[in-house]
């Protein structure tokens, strides 16, 4: 589950990590509040704009049909009301957006952190996550924060460092000072930032993240080191354990159809081709797509409804997988063990009927307990339904449906 930058920063807070104070808002008459307050507790000002979605690269983004960022300082009240007015409601485009951008429903005024001028200032890039290979957390950081970190790792990959966290025993003071000394930090900044690093890995582990990043990690003129961006990921896996945070979560940011497939507890992600697949377990999803693709297709999405499938869950499958306009067959592949085939294929056919008017060919191959049986359920119901058993089969008829 990503969250807002805003959302980061409040939980970040009460593990003591340094954040970039700021309101989120979502209307003019808030944000000018919202100047107000912040220019009266900095006295300053400067008060940084940023439009809240969850994608980075807002600063050299660009509001659609005009030259406004993601991301702007303003020095005055009448700036910052033109800039809410520029950015509430409208789509902003990043390199992370895809063409058709983000809607921005809600910007963070936050304080300026040149507020003791621009000498001494230091950007920083700084993240937490796991890294799979070594089955260790690492933590991601270079000299070269700021705007242009994707440049940085792709020609100058020798500035991005790694420290690896081995999670039996976690981070230990030595690494967090390897750190310091590697970024050039003394004094108190050296100070600030071992106390910085310390809670941030704090917060990681606690709150069960799959990504922290902290770009860019700001030191100050007066040597404090402060997170001025954050990008922070939950893992769904472990909202269980953190029920608290479940109305963070900001489905305006998601695909709608994966919203609804959530609805119905179905796996399902969205992808670019032209066959649906409707499948039982994520491995024979995953085998079904890797099928498709050899058939000569290419998979619209991956749905898995689940060992358990009945009418419902087939329906809701149905309904979410025609949305898409650019789907020319569905394949439905189950694997009848915890659920007969039978049974299956019984429930395909009352959401047929219950649907109706579909109108792209459906190929279905069950295989397991009673899959002969499903086979003539199947073809005995007199619907536009092609069964198959065996995975060639399958494979066959989606060619000849998406030729």
């Amino acid at each position: 589950m990503n969250l807002h930058e805003y959302q980061a920063k409040e939980l970040l807070k009460k593990y003591n990590v340094a954040v970039q104070d700021g309101i989120a808002v979502e209307d003019v008459k808030s944000a000018d509040d919202a100047y107000r307050h912040i220019k009266n507790k900095t006295n300053n000002p400067f008060v940084v704009i940023k439009a809240q979605i969850h994608a980075g690269g807002r600063g050299k983004g660009r509001f659609v049909g005009t030259d406004v960022p993601g991301v702007k300082v303003v020095k005055n009240i009448d700036e910052a009301t033109r800039l809410a007015k520029d950015m509430l409601g409208n789509v902003l485009v990043t390199k992370q957006t895809g063409k058709d951008g983000k809607r921005v429903n809600k910007i963070f005024i936050a304080e300026d952190m040149y507020y003791k001028g621009i000498s001494d200032i230091k950007e920083y890039y700084l993240s937490i996550l796991l890294d799979r290979s070594t089955s260790q957390y690492v933590i991601v950081y270079s000299q070269q924060g700021g705007m242009d970190i994707e440049e940085v790792s792709a020609n100058q990959p020798d500035k991005i460092l790694k420290e690896y966290i081995d999670p039996t025993v976690g981070l230990q003071p030595f690494q967090i000072r390897r750190m310091a000394f590697a970024l050039g930090l003394t004094s108190d900044a050296f100070k600030s930032f071992q106390k910085f690093v310390t809670n941030l890995y704090n917060a990681f582990i606690d709150i069960d993240c799959a990504m922290l990043e902290i770009n860019p990690l700001f030191k100050t003129s007066d040597n404090k080191i402060v997170a001025v961006d954050c990008k922070m990921n939950i893992d769904d896996n472990a909202l269980t354990r953190h029920p608290e945070l479940l109305n963070l979560r900001d489905t305006n940011e998601e695909d709608p159809t994966e919203v609804e497939a959530g609805q119905y507890n179905l796996n399902y992600v969205k992808l670019e081709g032209n066959v649906g697949c409707m499948v039982n377990g994520a491995g024979l999803a995953m085998a079904t797509m890797d099928m498709i693709k050899l058939s000569g297709g290419d998979p619209a999405n991956f749905l898995d409804i689940g060992g358990g499938a009945n009418a419902q869950t087939v329906e809701a499958g149905f309904k979410i997988i025609l949305k898409d306009p650019h789907v020319r067959a569905i394949l439905i592949n189950i694997f009848g063990g915890i659920v007969r085939c039978d049974r299956v294929a019984t429930g395909i056919i009352e959401a047929y009927k219950k649907l109706g008017n579909i109108s792209v060919p459906i190929i279905v191959r069950l295989q397991g307990t009673n899959a002969e049986e499903a086979k003539k359920i199947i073809q005995d119901s007199g619907l536009k339904v092609t069964s198959a058993i065996l995975l060639s089969e399958a494979s066959q008829l989606v060619r000849q449906a998406i030729s």
